[in-house]
């Protein structure tokens, strides 16, 4: 069901919570107990956060620069449909401009609508760790009207798979 019809049609305080997905190599465990210990309070959907690699750049000794990525979260595609079906609870994954492609932001959709996720919320993202003004990635959006944009014509040109 999406978000804005079940906000429409309550007449009274909607509540939702929003998770942040766990840091690689760490298990889904501790999201679980965090959502089940959450339950009785009958979230009517759940939001889940994307945030884009943090990444280190090294200089080497010849000069060269190379980049590792320090820190990364699982999908929160991934999350989604999982918590969205084993749950029973709308989502509502976060799709960012910062660290994503206009090809990867479409890629997501395209996943989201097999998998029956039918809610998004757009969002710039936060900029590069230490970098004082956001820079767009290659091949990306500035902001979160342009990937709003985007987001208009792909669902104009496809259609949300009904759940």
């Amino acid at each position: 069901m999406k978000v804005i019809d079940i906000i429409n049609k309550s007449d009274s305080t909607v509540f939702s919570f929003e998770l942040l997905p766990p840091l690689k190599g760490n298990d889904t465990g501790k999201m679980y107990r965090t959502i089940e210990s959450l339950i009785d309070f009958d979230p009517k959907y759940i939001n889940i956060t994307t945030h884009r690699d943090e990444l280190e750049f090294k200089e080497l000794v010849d000069g060269t620069i190379i980049k590792r990525t320090v820190r990364k979260r699982p999908g929160t595609v991934a999350i989604a449909a999982d918590i969205q079906h084993k749950y029973e609870i709308p989502v509502v994954p976060h799709i960012l401009c910062g660290g994503f492609t206009k090809s990867e932001t479409e890629h997501v959709l395209i996943d989201l609508n097999f998998l029956g996720i039918n809610n998004v919320l757009a969002l710039r993202g936060d900029g590069v760790k230490n970098q004082h003004v956001f820079k767009p990635t290659v091949n990306g959006h500035s902001n979160a009207s342009e990937l709003v944009r985007q987001l208009k014509i792909w669902l104009k040109e496809n259609t949300w798979k009904k759940i």
